[in-house]
């Protein structure tokens, strides 16, 4: 049997290994694809040759180590960023050890490379005061004033991800006494999150002032009625947050992402504190058993 070559098994890698089989989403996958043409262009250079001209045995463990060393001392990578084009490299690795035999040495050896310690983000969460404000100052009136409320409304009920929000369809979306919505997210899985009352009317309300609403439409549309990507909703949250900012450890101040609605910090001292410890606080402590049933706190207990 012949050995297929490096440009068929990287193709194989990014649209077959990483979509099917590990259910990656896009924006994973095209992260991969950068720390892959990085390394071979690293390779090329090193071998030398052209980069169709790369054969698995320029794959070397000593070429993985140098291309590491490189990412740091020429591009000025932070340990962070060689850490993740180092488990892109053990993936492919383990790809080409399980596609061609001959290159399980070599992928033991690379998946001995030792990840860099790297301290923790500085924590930074919305707290009650913040939350206020910013559902204070919205926009009323305007064109775009209750889709963009929705958005935020969304985001904070659900601590949803800003691609589960782009891709958040009408048919995903359960109206009724106890209303639901499932949100697709990493790794290809489906989850089930309850909305609030108020979260509810306002999707409603939205969906209602539309000429036209099929199942499969985006539930978040820019003007032209397109799905609203990752990076418009980024523009919207730093649009309407632009004069807050995040509670955080340390005196610097930053803007707000969309990803922040997912750090909300509970107080003792709120009305309503055993029901705000925090989303992803709330996962690790008590999911699976209770994550249908709790949520954070709604806008009524902010107000109280």
């Amino acid at each position: 049997m012949t050995t297929p070559s490096l440009g068929a098994l990287l193709h194989a890698f990014l649209t077959d290994e990483l979509p099917l089989r590990k259910g990656l989403r896009p924006a994973s996958i095209k992260a991969h694809r950068d720390a892959l043409r990085l390394f071979l262009v690293f390779i090329a250079a090193d071998v030398p040759c052209r980069l169709s001209q790369i054969a698995l045995d320029a794959l070397t463990l000593d070429r993985v180590r140098r291309f590491l060393q490189y990412l740091e001392e020429n591009r000025h990578n932070h340990r962070r960023t060689r850490n993740h084009r180092l488990t892109v490299l053990h993936a492919f690795f383990d790809f080409l050890a399980r596609r061609v035999p001959e290159c399980l040495a070599v992928a033991q050896q690379v998946a001995g490379i030792p990840f860099k310690r790297v301290p923790p983000p500085e924590t930074r969460f919305l707290d009650r005061d913040t939350i206020t404000q910013l559902f204070a100052q919205l926009p009323k009136n305007g064109r775009f004033a209750l889709r963009d409320r929705a958005i935020l409304l969304f985001l904070y009920n659900t601590a949803a991800r800003v691609q589960e929000v782009a891709d958040l369809r009408v048919a995903d979306i359960q109206f009724g006494e106890k209303p639901w919505v499932r949100l697709h997210g990493k790794g290809d899985k489906w989850r089930a999150c309850p909305l609030w009352k108020q979260t509810s009317e306002l999707l409603q309300q939205l969906l209602n002032n539309r000429p036209t609403s099929s199942s499969t439409q985006a539930v978040f549309t820019s003007n032209g009625r397109r799905s609203l990507t990752r990076f418009g909703i980024y523009k919207i949250v730093r649009r309407h947050t632009a004069q807050l900012h995040a509670s955080e450890v340390g005196p610097s101040r930053r803007h707000i992402s969309p990803h922040l609605f997912r750090h909300y910090a509970g107080s003792p001292t709120m009305p309503g504190a055993a029901r705000t410890v925090g989303w992803k606080g709330l996962q690790n402590r008590l999911a699976p058993l209770l994550r249908p049933f709790l949520t954070r706190h709604s806008l009524e207990v902010i107000n109280s």
